[in-house]
């Protein structure tokens, strides 16, 4: 199940209320997905790959990479943010593994929002969970945001 990314227009810092859910990001774990990830990321261990090195490790098969859910949060915040936005701090934590077959859903809702030193920012707790409802990967993020009443703070280097 692919979550298709839909950004209409810029989100602002006025536009976002604390406790806020954000659009999940969602996916079904396969030997596909992991091998896609770990081609990009050289992370080509048996663990991952192989179902008798799962056992090995005493779990029940392969299992996935704790750097994918990561990803998935971070593609959770970044489609939330846009163009404009920019993530500041982002932190998790790997509390469970993550099975073939499993649907991995990315979470994250807005616990508040403040102005420092003329900037933006909201605070998000972000979490992954599996098709059973557990939390397998806690974490927090800081975004900053653009606002409607002030000129950017930030901007991105033109290539010369």
């Amino acid at each position: 199940m692919a979550t298709k990314r839909v950004q209409a227009a810029t989100l602002c810092w006025e536009d976002v209320q604390e406790g806020y859910v954000l659009p999940i990001f969602q996916r079904i774990t396969d030997l596909m997905n992991w091998n896609r990830f770990a081609a990009v990321n050289d992370e080509f261990l048996y663990i991952h790959m192989d179902d008798e090195a799962g056992k090995t490790a005493n779990q029940p098969g392969v299992f996935g990479m704790g750097n994918l859910r990561w990803a998935y949060m971070h593609n959770l915040v970044t489609q939330w943010i846009g163009d404009s936005g920019f993530i500041t701090k982002m932190a998790a934590d790997y509390r469970g593994l993550n099975l073939k077959g499993d649907t991995l859903t990315a979470r994250a809702r807005v616990t508040k929002k403040y102005v420092e030193n003329g900037r933006h920012f909201a605070d998000l707790d972000i979490w992954v969970e599996n098709q059973r409802g557990e939390n397998t990967c806690p974490g927090q993020a800081t975004v900053e945001l653009p606002s409607t009443t002030e000129k950017p703070k930030r901007t991105v280097p033109r290539k010369s």
